[in-house]
């Protein structure tokens, strides 16, 4: 969910470094995620009861009552979000949501679907929250189509948990002479749909000279463009710098990628929660700076190499 959308501006200020990123990569399995009408997912964040848990009245009461808090996921984002060996839903989101439940005594249940299908699940009450390496926007804020600036929607509140920025990379020893975005025209990229490295790409593509088209093939989800890359039907490939790096530093043994250039559009991740629902934002936005507070949260940002993008504590709505 490439610095999943909208949008990091400039300059790699927030790197998630990239050794750092992948140092657990050997031990993980990348796969594929499918169709969210398919592929529910029960694995869950770990709770505490909601008598132990220091944060649960501060949660709405139904979803107290419940001890349940649905997470919509597109689960094809390692290091952030994906399934291992076992099938078990892994990552630092993840990771961050069952230390989230430990303060407000609930599960996270995380459920599968298409990135681009996230927020209309919040809005249709399918999901309560959507957790996946997106990104905090004023275009998703406030329902706006980022292309062309129209209302598509009700928009959403974040919590802010995370920076992260977006990266380029192509074929090992085939960089085609791309090392940076506006090296594009006239080659194809391949991508995830509804994510911040398509709208910099629809952005590049306008101000491509004639005859010198920038190509976007856009896919449900990562890992389709990392095989579109891998196969050579495009020159180049962009994602979030932590899976970027995660796909380079695994993918075919680390002999199939490598990033080209500076990471950019550095911006905060987000946990989207519908802008009726503040006392669950509220909640959550206290979780997250408890255990930042305590500790946990760094434990986990080191356990996935992403402590370069640590924030010190939580914002609403603070992506630009």
């Amino acid at each position: 969910m490439t610095a999943r959308s909208t949008r990091r501006t400039t300059a790699a200020h927030s790197r998630l470094a990239a050794a750092g990123a992948i140092a657990v990569a050997g031990a993980l399995l990348l796969t594929g995620c499918g169709d969210q009408t398919k592929n529910k997912d029960t694995s869950s964040g770990g709770s505490s009861s909601a008598g132990s848990a220091p944060l649960a009245g501060k949660l709405p009461a139904e979803i107290r009552d419940k001890g349940v808090i649905k997470v919509g996921s597109d689960i094809a984002y390692a290091p952030v979000e994906f399934k291992d060996k076992s099938g078990k839903v892994a990552g630092l989101d993840p990771d961050v949501a069952a230390a989230l439940g430990k303060q407000l005594g609930v599960t996270f249940q995380f459920e599968n679907g298409t990135f681009d299908a996230l927020l209309t699940g919040i809005r249709s009450s399918r999901y309560d929250i959507a957790m996946s390496a997106m990104t905090d926007n004023k275009s998703r804020q406030q329902g706006v189509d980022p292309t062309t600036g129209k209302k598509v929607g009700e928009g959403v509140d974040f919590v802010d948990y995370l920076q992260a920025g977006v990266s380029i990379y192509t074929r090992k020893g085939d960089t085609g002479g791309i090392s940076s975005w506006s090296d594009l025209c006239g080659k194809k990229i391949a991508l995830e749909r509804g994510t911040v490295s398509q709208d910099l790409a629809k952005a590049e593509a306008k101000k491509c000279p004639a005859g010198k088209k920038l190509t976007i093939e856009a896919f449900d989800d990562d890992q389709q463009a990392q095989t579109r890359l891998r196969s050579g039907g495009v020159d180049a490939a962009s994602s979030d710098f932590p899976v970027a790096a995660y796909a380079v530093k695994t993918s075919g043994g680390g002999n199939d990628f490598q990033i080209v250039g500076q990471q950019v559009e550095a911006a905060p991740y987000g946990i989207a929660v519908g802008k009726s629902n503040t006392q669950l934002r509220d909640a959550l936005q206290a979780a997250v700076n408890a255990i930042i507070k305590n500790g946990e949260y760094q434990k986990i940002l080191e356990k996935w190499g992403a402590q370069d993008g640590a924030v010190k504590e939580s914002a609403i709505n603070g992506g630009k």
